[in-house]
């Protein structure tokens, strides 16, 4: 018996290092985003339809390796197809969007908070759509991450906002989008394995984005810098840390996996403040903590009783 829980306690131990790999590098892309929107002042639009082109065909090409044709079984039904492209249109591209639209008005570390929402807006949905009864847990959580978001954004002055008013919109919405992102894809991923699932709907955006802006037309000045942060982006960004927590969801339970989410904000705030030259005064970071804490109960609590 010994032996069996060292083994379970190892397992899970594997679990939550693939798990904060992952969350770090999101974490790291953030940064690098933030580079990318305005340092370079890469168009959004030009932006979104390389990564999601780049990114979509390295992860089907892994799904026609590790599953062949089952990659196209996403295909068989309606029902599906219909839950993919809601998925691909309302999670993945208007999060994608919001998410840089909020890094390049604002900063990566104040959308990386906003984001980190999203569990938020889960629950708020079904309050307001299924009708649930909210519990005490999640009227406390609201009212923390509230005033959490609150001195993250004013410095604790009413009249004064630590990013531009657009950023913070972008940055709501894109916690908002963040929640359809984890949401409209479940009734799919019950049957067709996640990497199929994030394959097809990145395709699906990068025709989308591509059919508004293609990507040769347009092209920025692109220098060694640039080529190599949109790499990042592409590669860190999007399929490392998905193909990490893959694998760390096969050793720990996704309730262990969705609270080590918190590492990314943390991660973008550090490395915004080493490498991007950012400012940010106790206040700021006593609201990003508050955030931090809220989500971390909400998520606690949520997987515990379900």
């Amino acid at each position: 018996m010994k032996n069996e829980k060292h083994l379970f306690g190892s397992q899970i131990g594997t679990g939550i290092t693939w798990a904060l790999i992952a969350s770090t590098l999101w974490g790291i892309s953030g940064t690098v985003l933030q580079f990318i929107s305005q340092g370079q002042a890469i168009p959004a639009t030009w932006f979104l339809s390389v990564r999601t082109l780049g990114a979509g065909v390295i992860l089907l090409a892994l799904s026609l390796i590790k599953y062949g044709k089952r990659t196209f079984a996403i295909f068989k039904t309606p029902r599906l197809i219909g839950w993919l492209l809601a998925y691909a249109i309302f999670g993945l591209m208007a999060n994608l969007f919001t998410f840089y639209m909020s890094v390049q008005t604002g900063n990566a570390s104040a959308a990386t908070i906003l984001q980190y929402l999203s569990p938020l807006f889960i629950v708020l949905g079904g309050i307001l759509f299924l009708h649930e009864k909210p519990t005490q847990v999640d009227l406390i959580t609201f009212g923390l991450a509230l005033i959490g978001v609150f001195l993250a954004i004013t410095h604790g002055d009413i009249h004064t906002l630590a990013i531009p008013l657009n950023a913070l919109i972008w940055g709501i919405l894109s916690g908002l989008t963040a929640a359809f992102y984890v949401v409209l894809p479940r009734p799919i991923t019950r049957e067709i394995p996640p990497m199929i699932v994030l394959g097809w709907a990145l395709i699906i955006a990068s025709v989308l984005f591509n059919l508004f802006h293609p990507v040769w037309v347009g092209v920025p000045a692109l220098h060694g810098s640039t080529i190599l942060a949109i790499a990042t982006v592409i590669l860190v960004g999007t399929i490392l840390p998905f193909l990490a927590l893959l694998h760390a969801s096969n050793f720990a339970p996704s309730s262990v996996i969705s609270i080590l989410d918190a590492v990314q904000p943390v991660v973008t705030f550090i490395l915004s403040l080493l490498f991007l030259n950012l400012k940010f005064n106790w206040v700021e970071c006593l609201g990003a903590i508050i955030v931090l804490i809220a989500i971390y109960i909400l998520q606690r609590y949520r997987t515990e009783t379900d």
